[in-house]
C-alpha cells in the first residue's frame, strides 16, 4: 500500500521505507485493492441495499452525528434468537450510508449476541478501506444505532 505524503514522499506502509517521487504532491497512488474497495463504497451510497423501513421492526434506532448531519435509522426485526430483517433509513455522507449499507447485509442470520459483539474493526472490515480518523465517526454511526437498538431487546 503506497500513500504520496504532503512533501512529494511516498511512504510503503508495510515496509516503511520512504522515498521521493516526482509526481504531484497531491498524487495519491492507489493498489488496486483500494480501488476496487472505494467503488464498493461508492456503489453502496448510490445504491444502498436495505435502504427501507421495516413496518414490523423489533428494535429501531435513530443516531445523529451533530458534527456532519449524518443521520441514520436502523430497523430490525429480530426473533428470540437471530436477526430476521435489517433495514436503514436515512442521509449523509458516503462512508455513512455505505457503512449502513453494509451492516444491514452482514446482520441478516446473524445472532443477536453475534451482532451485539460487533466493533469498530468489523466495521472498517466491511468497509474494506482505511479510514480517516476525522470520517471514523461518519463509519460507526450504523454500529452505534446497532448497539443502542439491541439495548431495547
Amino acid at each position: 500500500m503506497i500513500r504520496t505524503l504532503p512533501l512529494g514522499n511516498v511512504i510503503d506502509i508495510q515496509t516503511n521505507i520512504q522515498t521521493e517521487v516526482l509526481s504531484s504532491p497531491l498524487t495519491t497512488i492507489f493498489t488496486e485493492d483500494e480501488e476496487m474497495y472505494k467503488e464498493n463504497i461508492i456503489d453502496h451510497y448510490k445504491h444502498p441495499h436495505n435502504h427501507r423501513e421495516i413496518t414490523e421492526a423489533t428494535c429501531v434506532h435513530r443516531e445523529f452525528n451533530l458534527l456532519c448531519g449524518d443521520e441514520i435509522t436502523l430497523f430490525l426485526n429480530t426473533n428470540k434468537k437471530f436477526i430476521v430483517d435489517a433495514s436503514f433509513t436515512g442521509t449523509g455522507c458516503a462512508i455513512s450510508q455505505a457503512s449502513a449499507s453494509l451492516l444491514t447485509d452482514a446482520l441478516k442470520g446473524m445472532t443477536v449476541e453475534q451482532a451485539r459483539n460487533l466493533t469498530q474493526n468489523d466495521i472498517i472490515a466491511f468497509l474494506g478501506a482505511i479510514i480517516s480518523p476525522p470520517r471514523l465517526k461518519c463509519a460507526l454511526l450504523p454500529l452505534k444505532a446497532l448497539h443502542h437498538a439491541l439495548a431495547q431487546k
